[in-house]
This record gives structure tokens, C-alpha cells and sequence, in this order.
């Protein structure tokens, strides 16, 4: 039974309620775990920035495809209902919208740090003092093994080489200005700029226009790893310039567990014969494939980084999750967003006064997607989120030692999954002695 202090303290339920009817995002369009402690039949699902909720036609959509490899064999290569040769083709324009790509400049491919690897191959090539790679210092562990591994690869130390911007002692963000500072002095050091668009431990959203613009005039490649940004927050990667990005899109774009992962190259590398890649069966022009000949003749498009055959169930998945994005749109999407995580702060704001937790993430809007960070003093942040889970039903994301990460995501996220997030901390941390 609840205590007349929670009683007092609670934001207001009915409240919540009320959002959900005026604004109800596309919740039944997603399957939605069971809840595992708590009062609700459904789990508060706020952990869609590391893995996405399963949307209701995904299962039908795999099975037809893996119906017709049952009736066709081989030839469901031409033959099936959505033809396996020309299959990735499927998802080019979707995901050239999703990002802010020509349809040339994109293309869904292996995995995020295996697509990161293969742009390394031709955009990062140091050259007498131009040799440095620039990252965040909280950037993903994968980045980070990434960037070194490129490094060593090229016979240079890792830790002179790789440059780990930090934020400001005191601060939790890296500020936009300081990356500026840094690309003004020492970019004429600097080979390569990599970092996330979206910080994967903060949820701070990175200026990539202005950062972009900055590297590029001191001569540097700017690349972006767009694992937190992509299906988050709106994204113009051919206006601004990059020159390179990859995704994945397991987290916002709800494809699944280790599911493909997206690659842009901005249309002035592409076709230029210059520029190193890994090269395969795939990456070779599909009009002459099936020539056979030993010399590739690689698109002058984002295909030519393709090395292998695209795994068709595989990207089925993503194929109707893109296809969803189509549907309801990205300013929608980013518009809902602002909204929710903007109620969610407001809530953990009452929650957060006189508890040993306090938000990360940048307040303004225009600075984070939809994820709020929360760092907890004392205990553990793993152990938090089971709490949370086994006694609330609510599913957060905790990055040890002291972070747990909400994310309200705005496709299936609920206003009342906002306010359990609130009322669950209220319950489980105690407030200052």
C-alpha cells in the first residue's frame, strides 16, 4: 500500500493519463514486454536506446520471406515476392531519408563497427603531422577499440595518436565550443574526427553542423557514429557536409539484436578511384555481377563499401522498421520527443530535489534526443535498474558505476511510462539524511 509521503510527493497520475490521450504516439504498432514486478501488466519500457521494442509486423514480414526460400530455393533470387539480388535496394531510399542522404550516399551493410573499420580504410590515412584521431573521451568502448586498432594499424601509437576530448572539470558535456578550440589550434595535426553524434552515456546531442564544418576547414576527414542519433533525432548528413557516418540500428530503429547497420559517404567520394576500400562481391557493379571477371567494378555510390552478399533475413527486420520511420516521419517523431522527454525531466526534477541522484543530460532540447541520464551517489547502477525492474516493472539501462539511462522513446513510449519512471525512484532511493 502507498505511504501518505509518496502520496504527496507523487506527480499526478491521472495527469499522465491525460497526455497519453492527447498525445498517444504508435504504441500498438510494437510488442511490449510483460512487466516483472509492479502493479501494471506491462512493463515502463525505457531501454530503447540499447535495444528497441519488436514492431508487430516484423514476424509476418520475416516468415513471408523465409516462405519463399521454402517454395523457391535458388530462385528466390529473381522470383520471390520482394526478389533477394535487388533486396538491400529495398531500404536505400528510406534510409537515405532517415538520415538526410541522396540515395547514392547510403547503404545497409554489416555491423556498425565493421562499417566504421572499412571507412577507416580510405578515410583515415595519416600523413607526416597530420596523423591524429579525434573522439570524445566518454565515446562507446567499440569506438575507442576502433580507433586505436586504426592506429596501430598504421605502425602509430594509440595513445599519442588518439586525442580524447573531455568535458570541462565539474561538467558532465563536452561543450561544442571546446571541440571548436581544439579543431582551431591543433587541427593541423588532426587526420580524422570521429565522434557520436549523440553521446551514448549522456544522451548529449552534438552540434554535427558546426563540429563538421570546423574539422573540415582544419583539414581533417569528419566522420560521425551515429548509433544514438539515427532514428532519434532529425539528421541532414548531405547539407552539413559529412564525410562519412555509420549506425546501427538494433536501438532506435527497432530491427532487432545485432541487426544491420547503415553507412553514408557523401557524394563527393564517391567514384573516386583514389580512395582506398575493401573490396567484394557485392561492391562491384550489379549490371556486369554476373560477368565473373576478376577485376571489381565498383558504383560510383555507397554500394562500392559493400564487401558481401546482404544477409536477407537479416534485413528484413530492418526493411519494415525503416519502413515504419517513412510512415509517421521524423519531424513527427522529433516533435513528440521534445514533448515527452521534456515532461519526463519535469517529473525527475520534483524526484531528483533531496535524493542522491541528479540529470546529466543537457536540459535544453535542442542539446539531447530522447534519453535523460541519471547519475545515482551511492550504490550501484546496475543494482538500481533490478530494483527498478523486480519491483517496479520498469526497464532502464544502467551504465556502471553510477548511470542509469532513461529514454522515452516517442514511437512507443508512454506519458504514464514517464510518470512509473518518477514514481519508481521515489519508492527505491531514499531521500537525504
Amino acid at each position: 500500500m502507498d505511504t501518505p509521503e509518496r502520496d504527496a510527493t507523487r506527480p499526478s497520475e491521472q495527469e499522465a493519463h491525460r497526455l497519453d490521450q492527447a498525445d498517444p504516439g504508435h504504441r500498438h504498432l510494437f510488442h511490449v514486454p510483460p512487466a516483472d514486478g509492479g502493479r501494471y501488466p506491462q512493463a515502463a519500457y525505457l531501454a530503447g536506446n540499447s535495444l528497441g521494442l519488436q514492431p508487430r509486423a516484423t514476424r509476418d514480414e520475416l516468415l513471408a520471406d523465409l516462405d519463399a526460400w521454402g517454395r523457391l530455393g535458388v530462385e528466390g533470387h529473381l522470383e520471390a515476392d520482394r526478389p533477394w539480388l535487388p533486396y538491400h535496394e529495398l531500404l536505400t531510399g528510406p534510409v537515405a531519408r532517415l538520415v538526410g542522404a541522396r540515395p547514392a550516399e547510403a547503404v545497409v551493410m554489416n555491423s556498425l563497427t565493421v562499417n566504421l573499420h572499412l571507412l577507416m580504410v580510405g578515410f583515415y590515412r595519416p600523413a607526416g603531422r597530420r596523423t591524429r584521431i579525434v573522439i570524445e573521451d566518454s565515446a562507446f568502448p567499440s569506438d575507442s577499440y576502433a580507433v586505436r586498432s586504426q592506429a596501430r594499424l598504421h605502425g602509430l601509437d594509440p595513445d599519442a595518436t588518439v586525442v580524447r576530448l573531455r568535458p570541462r572539470d565539474g561538467e558532465d558535456t563536452l561543450r561544442t565550443a571546446d571541440v571548436l578550440d581544439f579543431l582551431a589550434a591543433e587541427g593541423d595535426s588532426v587526420a580524422l574526427v570521429l565522434l557520436g553524434g549523440v553521446n551514448y552515456l549522456t544522451g548529449e546531442l552534438m552540434d554535427i553542423p558546426a563540429i563538421t564544418a570546423a574539422g573540415r576547414a582544419a583539414g581533417a576527414v569528419v566522420g560521425w557514429d551515429l548509433a544514438h542519433a539515427a532514428g532519434n533525432v532529425p539528421l541532414a548528413l548531405h547539407d552539413w557536409d559529412v564525410d562519412f557516418a555509420a549506425w546501427c540500428s538494433y536501438k532506435y530503429l527497432n530491427s532487432g539484436p545485432g541487426a544491420l547497420a547503415g553507412v553514408f559517404v557523401h557524394e563527393r567520394h564517391l567514384g573516386r578511384a583514389d580512395l582506398i576500400r575493401f573490396e567484394g562481391w557485392w561492391s562491384t557493379e550489379a549490371a556486369t555481377r554476373f560477368e565473373m571477371t576478376p577485376v571489381s567494378r565498383p558504383p560510383a555510390t555507397a554500394e562500392a563499401w559493400q564487401v558481401s552478399n546482404p544477409p536477407i533475413f537479416a534485413m528484413g527486420p530492418v526493411r519494415t522498421s525503416l519502413e515504419l520511420f517513412d510512415s509517421v516521419g521524423m519531424p513527427a517523431l522529433r516533435e513528440r520527443s521534445v514533448r515527452l522527454t521534456g515532461y519526463l525531466e519535469r517529473l525527475l526534477d520534483e524526484v531528483t530535489a533531496g535524493r542522491p541522484l541528479r540529470v546529466v543530460t543537457p536540459r535544453e532540447p535542442e542539446r539531447r534526443g530522447c534519453q535523460l541520464s541519471v547519475r545515482i551517489g551511492g550504490g550501484s547502477a546496475g543494482e538500481l535498474t533490478k530494483r527498478l525492474r523486480h519491483e517496479h516493472g520498469v526497464i532502464a539501462d544502467a551504465r556502471e558505476p553510477d548511470v542509469v539511462r532513461f529514454a522515452p522513446v516517442p514511437l512507443y513510449s508512454t506519458y504514464h511510462d514517464c510518470w512509473r519512471v518518477a514514481d519508481a525512484l521515489a519508492a527505491t532511493v531514499e531521500m537525504h539524511s
